[in-house]
């Protein structure tokens, strides 16, 4: 426990930065997903390949939405899988604490003109 207080105050250092603090954030978002993900799987008693079946796609597309660096998340892929997982998806907007700029650059931007 006692190795984990410098990196506990560098951590709350480095959050004191917008930007960094908005990509934090957005990266503790994409592990809570994937980690849900699979947890949900594991209760069903489901394999990758068993949820692929259920999703009506492949092994390696459950394998990726269960990596917490996946960054392609589609709300039709999650409700997908939420839906084969006997799961409700459900999507909130919170207010963002610091600048509202920084968590544009957190989250790529999907509406390519």
């Amino acid at each position: 426990m006692a190795r984990s207080a410098p990196f506990r105050r560098t951590l709350k250092e480095e959050l004191r930065d917008p930007e960094f603090a908005a990509e934090y954030e957005a990266e503790l978002q994409r592990l809570r997903i994937a980690e849900q993900i699979a947890k949900a799987r594991q209760a069903e008693g489901l394999t990758q390949e068993g949820l692929a079946r259920r999703m009506g796609t492949s092994q390696p597309t459950v394998a990726r939405l269960e990596r917490g660096d996946y960054r392609g998340y589609t709300l039709t892929t999650l409700a997908k899988a939420a839906g084969a997982l006997r799961h409700r998806l459900r999507i909130e907007l919170e207010p963002a604490h610091g600048r509202a700029g920084s968590i544009r650059k957190a989250w790529p931007r999907t509406d390519k003109k």
